[in-house]
């Protein structure tokens, strides 16, 4: 047997391929929480920036999806017909934004 073939007897193995993955997904649908209410006065924060918002402006947004509050940020691109912000190819609507701010 030579060298190389004997070294990738060694190599890792899963003998239980995808249990990773569906761990995974499991745990992350065990840690949803609800959608929290927002005070008018975080409303008129919001609303304040999103307004004051143009094309190209570096923007940190803190929003609700699917159970969860994530963060990004980057570059924006805003459409205030279809209420949708858009940071690279993440798509967030207005309804969903927690927190925003213009960096």
């Amino acid at each position: 047997m030579s060298a190389n073939d004997r070294a990738r007897q060694f190599l890792p193995f899963d003998a239980l391929k995808g249990l990773r993955e569906a761990l995974r997904l499991k745990e992350y649908e065990h840690e949803r929480i609800a959608k929290r209410d927002i005070d008018e006065e975080k409303i008129k924060q919001i609303s304040n920036t999103l307004s004051s918002i143009v094309k190209g402006d570096y923007v940190r947004v803190t929003y609700y999806r699917d159970g969860h509050y994530l963060h990004d940020e980057g570059i924006v691109k805003i459409d205030y017909n279809k209420y949708l912000l858009k940071i690279g190819e993440n798509i967030i609507r207005f309804d969903d934004i927690y927190d925003i701010v213009i960096r």
